[in-house]
């Protein structure tokens, strides 16, 4: 995964001029982290009364009459039959099958509109410029001019929110989470997904119109909600987040990102082999779970705090071993202290773990995601063991 700076607008958000804006830190500097109230503003976001400030994001656009042949090329999404205002994701993988970018799209008819984390754009932009060749594309960035702003609401509008629609098609990615998208596969149960419920959009808006937001916002005709807010339902919904939840090791298949991210009988991309491979004959090394997370002591664990197990040894005292990290958390209205984490894929289901997290160590319950069963699912016929056989005759 990319870390270079990213090549946004230095200026923070207006919306963190209103009364009780927060800002959030790290790679979501530049926006409001709440303002003031995070499970209310759960609630207004789920409710579609909401908007949460994403503008530090970056935003490129691929035009030319090759872009989808070319990105089809070389990502894991099948990308060759978009019409017009269809929204999907995909990701670019190096030649092992490890992720590099996860990318959002939605096409107009005339550009490809790539929505991306704001430290990852360059580092993507220049990929794609080396990739061009003689092809018919062009890359630009366009941060400076369009602004992402996230929302739940069925219409933008019901929100303030005019969508750009520099070739006539409003520039509205909805997140194909909330269903196994054709070509994917969902290694997490079938029934019961949270990920159904997830109903998220991210609209983009001429960057000028965000004094306006924030003004809307002020007046009371629409609400904010800010990052911790989405990053729990988020978190509570299953949906990975490339920044936060892999790293140079992660293969789509331990996220359960096959369900929306890869077409698996779409042609050649790169590191295609090993996302077909582990599919249909091995496992995952690693898988996603949610964890419920003991919040008597008053500590969120942080991204990156080591989550441990305890091995059961025959006559003798538990060994409590690593076996993986937190990625995301948060504190959920209804749920509590929840978190992901990436953890080994041998860790059975119902051992208890534990978060160390600022010296402590925190219980945390399992929900399986990716279960330890995934990968494997072509059906290979067993051949006879050859042996030594007696002589005939």
């Amino acid at each position: 995964m990319s870390t270079a700076a990213p090549s946004v607008p230095a200026a923070a958000s207006p919306l963190l001029s209103l009364d009780g804006a927060v800002g959030a830190e790290g790679i979501d500097a530049g926006v409001a982290a709440h303002y003031g109230g995070p499970n209310a503003e759960q609630r207004r976001l789920l409710g579609g009364t909401a908007v949460v400030d994403l503008s530090h994001r970056g935003v490129l656009s691929i035009s030319g009459p090759d872009r989808l042949t070319w990105l089809n090329s070389m990502s894991s999404q099948e990308l060759r039959g978009l019409t017009p205002g269809q929204s999907t994701e995909t990701l670019l993988l190096d030649p092992s099958g490890h992720l590099e970018y996860a990318i959002a799209l939605v096409d107009d008819g005339v550009e490809s509109w790539l929505l991306v984390e704001a430290a990852e754009l360059p580092g993507l932009h220049a990929w794609l410029d080396r990739m061009r060749f003689t092809l018919r594309v062009q890359v630009v960035d366009h941060t400076l001019a369009y602004a992402t702003i996230g929302t739940m609401a069925a219409d933008p509008a019901a929100v303030a929110l005019t969508p750009a629609s520099p070739n006539g098609v409003p520039l509205v990615w909805h997140d194909p989470w909330n269903a196994v998208t054709p070509g994917g596969w969902q290694y997490a149960a079938e029934t019961g997904h949270p990920g159904a419920a997830w109903q998220w959009s991210e609209v983009l808006i001429d960057r000028s119109a965000l004094p306006a937001l924030r003004d809307a916002v002020a007046a009371g005709t629409v609400a904010a909600a800010g990052l911790l807010a989405l990053e729990a339902l988020r978190i509570a919904a299953w949906r990975p987040r490339g920044a936060l939840d892999a790293d140079e090791r992660t293969i789509p298949h331990e996220l359960d990102w096959l369900r929306t991210a890869v077409h698996l009988n779409k042609g050649c991309y790169r590191g295609q082999e090993t996302i077909a491979k582990v599919h249909n004959l091995g496992h995952p090394p690693r898988r996603l779970v949610l964890l419920h997370l003991d919040g008597s002591d008053s500590v969120l664990p942080a991204h990156g705090d080591e989550v441990q197990g305890d091995r059961f040894v025959a006559g003798g005292e538990p060994e409590r071993r690593t076996v993986g990290t937190i990625t995301s958390s948060a504190i959920h209205y209804e749920l509590g202290p929840i978190a992901l984490a990436v953890i080994k894929r041998t860790v059975p289901g119902t051992v208890t773990l534990h978060v160390l997290s600022q010296g402590l160590s925190i219980t945390a319950s399992q929900e399986v995601i990716v279960p330890e069963s995934a990968g494997s699912v072509a059906e290979i016929p067993r051949l006879p063991r050859l042996g030594v056989r007696a002589p005939r005759g």
